[in-house]
């Protein structure tokens, strides 16, 4: 497996669960880190923008981008949404490990702990 990182960042708190669930029940995600407060300054339409954002923290692997993106730019509200993927050069193994069997068929219940 080819771990990714994808950011991916969002209007709004509703918005950015309805993405990170349907990408972790769609098998697309291994999990979706949810980050409120984040404050974006960007050029939109010609005039300077600003606005309050929740950053998604996407865990997939290479073998799943094309689908994960198609179902982002699908559920997401804006326009031209932030879809940038950041490779995973390393990691910690036993996260790796879990992060494959969570994008697979058969994995189980995707806590790594399971007395939770």
């Amino acid at each position: 497996m080819q771990p990714l990182l994808v950011l991916c960042a969002c209007p709004d708190e509703a918005s950015a669960a309805r993405i990170a669930q349907a990408l972790v029940e769609e098998r697309l995600a291994a999990c979706v880190t949810r980050f409120s407060g984040a404050r974006s300054v960007y050029r939109w339409q010609g005039a300077i923008e600003q606005a309050d954002e929740v950053q998604l923290l996407i865990k997939t692997a290479q073998s799943h981008y094309a689908a994960l993106e198609r179902r982002v730019l699908a559920l997401h509200p804006y326009d031209v949404p932030e879809v940038l993927v950041l490779p995973v050069v390393a990691g910690h193994g036993a996260y790796l490990d879990w992060m494959d069997a969570q994008l697979g068929q058969d994995a189980g219940t995707g806590c790594l702990f399971p007395e939770e």
